[in-house]
């Protein structure tokens, strides 16, 4: 065995446990069914309890040679993982083994290792900070000097990881012993410019590169060794290792290299502009080259002929989803050199131009709209793809160049619309795009007929590719659909019942990933045209489809979140009347699926909660559909049980659906909360003493708010917690300026409902936080809640008249911020509480105060004086 520079700690792994972690993960790697693989993964989750697993997975990563990389490489993400959640909690003897192995793993000979490696260490730095491994840079430096092609890249890709993720650590004065890493490193990896091993040149050339724009000391004394080391790779015949250099030359250098025909050298400098901003030098420095720069990007923005997507874009409705569509979008990373794909150089180009666009405005259409315009004009099949790009380019420039394109907007409408039946598919699915790029300004002149004209066409035309034959098209024109209809709102109304069948049409023949994007379309159309929907014809064409849709997923499938969510916006919009019908089966199913994830959650700690979350939201919308309505059906359910264990939940986006949930509850059938007030009570009020606040402040802001509803559904049940809610509610009130407004305003109403119905408790509190409480309410929008808070307030202002009188000026404005006092119980009472103050004060006092007060504040409470 080679020598290394570290040495193991006292801990070893046993062979046995060894042997069946490795067995595990072996497993894991096979091709077994869900069901075995989710045991497989549960024993691995149950061996993750153990102080020491995560030694075990070091050990495997770094030493276990006779294991097969694929397995090393398992171990090192779920180390890599785990560590991140629990680093700050493990023993610090498994940390320093563990910091051990992965210093031994960077000397690794497989690369995927030492990658892997690399990663862990700066997740461990990012945790634990570099004063908790202080040898690490020593280390790293040592690994840099020591001539081994492995440690020295084992290092680099260190380095390069920490930088990412952790920048400011390399150009910290006191990182290291008060010098500053970055310039130390540096100078070392300039040394590596002349290396024998591309590799080796080619990371410390990526390393040097990233520091270009913010230029740190050590980087800018050497800058000519820095630029003798460029020019010397300039013929260098490597394509990994050609890239970058003065900022004329760079920008030069950059312009030159965007073309090149090594696509991933293209895009590592496509890279270059994005990081030019993100700098912020004068953007007079790149005027000169914007003519050459938006035609490079233009052209890199055109598919090649061998891209893969291509094919895949011919996919139609009838082939199945397959798991890659279905995953989220990721920008390439330095790090995938080799999996980076054209479509990146594309996207990276589009980005640039997004934000060219964005810094010069119009004075880039110039020569760009001259380009722009002879590509959509080009005929023949073998044009297509410049004609595609360009109508992207249309697309990214829309919000940057709106000025000088809103002139031209229906041209450019006119030349689009044609498109969208074009016979290459990528062609329609980007003009779809595009014109949602410009929504916001076809909306805008729809208020001339020849505006809604334009706008009829443009909804028309996209309605009709919802139902086309190809996949990407359907999505395209959904999501191009629901930007539009956010921008449209009411003036879809005339024509919902049609968007409403177009929509519904093709729900049935939609796959996975359209189906998400369909129910988005029908969940903003919800929310744009809210009541407008709320008519029987509306309701008999949108509910059963959906609901068949509905009942063909397991209550384990993920696409059933996507159809609660597009429930939960249309019970909001709908009256109780019209969706009643449906109610039972959607209230059940949901009880269904909050039950069978709590007892998973037992078995599986980990799991998903998005099922319970959006299963709470679900039901409290019915509940505010449906208010007392809903009664029959909680009654008959177990729901207030479960309510209860979510409300402890560990999660936070649980507690805060549940609190949310609560608070309907309480106030349409709080007879069923009984039996279970004061445990829920006391969860409530322990949301309101979470130490850091602004972390869970939804939580604690849907909790002050049930609180207020129980407090006034069931007061009995609250005296014994008023104090303790009152001691949380101050100093929010106190600290307004640096909470959430919604969380001020809950924890003013709430305070107002707990003085209304526990006035003796809480008037001994009023000198402590009758001002903030009344600069809080006349912030407040109109409405019940608020009624009910000034209730609270005349209640206090009776029980205590001198605390009210110093804060009369306070008083005085929170009555004038109504428009109106609609009930006329509290209208007489605050009559009378303006009486009494006026009685308090002599005639001169009162005379005095009045014409002190805001002349507005002044006026808006006269009617209260008579």
């Amino acid at each position: 065995m080679r020598r290394t520079i570290t040495r193991l700690g006292p801990w070893q792994p046993h062979a046995e446990g060894l042997n069946q972690i490795i067995l595990l993960l072996l497993l894991d790697n096979l091709p077994f069914s869900t069901v075995i693989r989710t045991q497989i993964r549960m024993q691995l989750l149950l061996f993750s309890l153990f102080g020491d697993f995560n030694n075990y997975l070091a050990f495997i990563l770094s030493r276990a040679k006779d294991v097969p990389v694929e397995i090393r490489k398992v171990a090192g993400l779920l180390l890599k993982n785990g560590l991140m959640a629990v680093y700050n909690l493990i023993e610090p003897e498994h940390q320093q083994y563990i910091k051990l192995q992965l210093l031994y793993g960077l000397g690794e000979a497989n690369q995927h290792i030492r990658s892997t490696c690399g990663t862990t260490i700066s997740n461990v730095i990012q945790q634990g900070g570099i004063f908790g491994w202080p040898e690490l840079f020593h280390t790293l430096l040592h690994f840099l000097n020591s001539g081994d092609p492995n440690r020295n890249g084992g290092a680099m890709d260190a380095l390069s990881k920490i930088s990412e993720n952790t920048p400011e650590l390399l150009d910290s004065d006191d990182a290291w012993s008060g010098q500053r890493p970055i310039n130390i490193f540096l100078l070392e990896l300039f040394e590596f410019f002349h290396s024998p091993h591309a590799n080796l040149r080619k990371l410390s050339l990526r390393f040097v590169n990233k520091y270009i724009i913010s230029m740190p000391s050590g980087l800018y004394t050497s800058k000519n060794k820095y630029l003798d080391g460029l020019f010397l790779l300039a013929n260098e015949p490597d394509a990994a290792v050609r890239k970058l250099p003065r900022l004329k030359d760079v920008i030069e250098c950059m312009l030159q290299l965007n073309k090149d025909n090594n696509d991933v050298v293209a895009l590592e400098a496509c890279g270059f502009w994005s990081k030019y901003w993100d700098a912020q030098i004068p953007s007079e420095n790149l005027r000169e080259y914007l003519p050459r720069l938006t035609l490079i990007l233009l052209s890199n923005m055109a598919y090649p002929n061998d891209d893969d997507l291509l094919a895949d874009a011919e996919e139609d409705e009838s082939i199945p989803d397959r798991y890659q569509d279905l995953k989220p979008q990721h920008p390439c990373s330095d790090e995938d050199d080799d999996t980076c794909t054209i479509c990146n150089l594309r996207k990276c180009s589009a980005s640039a131009l997004d934000v060219l666009s964005n810094v010069f405005g119009a004075k880039i259409l110039l020569t760009f709209m001259p380009i722009i315009e002879a590509n959509l004009s080009a005929t023949g099949d073998e044009a297509w793809r410049d004609k595609e790009a360009a109508v992207l380019a249309l697309g990214v420039i829309a919000r940057g160049c709106n000025n000088g394109l809103y002139p031209r907007l229906s041209e450019i409408v006119a030349s689009l619309i044609p498109l969208l039946d074009h016979k290459f598919t990528l062609i329609r699915s980007t003009s779809c795009w595009t014109l949602s790029q410009f929504s916001k300004y076809i909306v805008q002149d729809s208020g001339n007929k020849k505006g809604y004209e334009q706008f009829d066409i443009v909804l028309t035309a996209l309605l009709q590719r919802i139902s086309d034959a190809n996949k990407l098209v359907q999505g395209a024109a959904c999501s191009a659909l629901a930007i539009l209809e956010e921008e449209a709102a009411e003036k879809l109304a005339p024509r919902l019942k049609e968007i409403l069948q177009h929509l519904m049409h093709p729900l049935g023949e939609y796959q996975k990933r359209n189906l998400r994007i369909i129910c988005d379309a029908i969940g903003t159309l919800v929310d744009a045209v809210g009541e407008e929907l709320d008519q029987p014809v509306y309701v008999e064409i949108l509910i059963p489809p959906l609901l068949q849709k509905w009942q063909n997923f397991s209550i384990f499938d993920k696409d059933l979140l996507t159809l609660l969510e597009c429930f939960t916006s249309i019970v909001q919009a709908l009256g109780s009347i019209e969706f009643s019908e449906f109610t039972e089966h959607l209230f059940s199913r949901c009880i269904t699926i909050i039950e069978a994830q709590q007892r998973l959650a037992k078995a599986h700690p980990f799991s998903d909660k998005d099922f319970i979350t959006c299963s709470l939201d679900f039901l409290s919308g019915l509940t505010g559909c449906f208010d007392s309505g809903i009664e029959s059906l909680v009654l008959q359910s177990n729901l207030r049980d479960m309510l209860l264990k979510c409300c402890r939940d560990g999660a936070p986006d649980v507690r805060q659906s549940a609190f949310g949930l609560l608070g309907d509850l309480a106030r349409v059938c709080p007879i069923y909360l009984h039996p279970r007030v004061p445990e829920f009570l006391y969860l409530a009020v322990k949301q309101l003493k979470i130490p850091k606040l602004e972390k869970t402040i939804s939580v604690a802001n849907n909790a002050c708010w049930a609180i207020g509803e129980l407090a006034v559904q069931v007061p009995q049940e609250i005296s014994p917690f008023v104090t303790t809610v009152i001691s949380c509610l101050i100093p929010i009130l106190h600290q307004s300026e640096g909470v959430e407004k919604s969380m001020v305003e809950n924890s003013a109403i709430t305070l107002g409902r707990l003085a209304f119905v526990c006035p003796d408790l809480v008037s001994p509190h009023m000198e402590k936080c009758m001002q903030p409480w009344c600069i809080s309410l006349s912030t407040t929008r109109d409405g019940i809640e608020k009624e009910d808070a000034f209730k609270g307030l005349c209640a206090m202002v009776k029980a205590n008249p001198s605390v009210a009188q110093s804060s009369l000026v306070y008083v005085c404005k929170a009555i004038a911020s109504w428009k109106k006092i609609w009930s006329t119980e509290l209208n007489t009472e605050v009559c009378k509480v303006m009486h009494d103050y006026q009685q308090m004060l002599t005639n001169e006092a009162w005379d005095k105060f009045m014409s002190d007060l805001d002349p507005l504040v002044k006026a808006n409470i006269a009617k209260y004086l008579v």
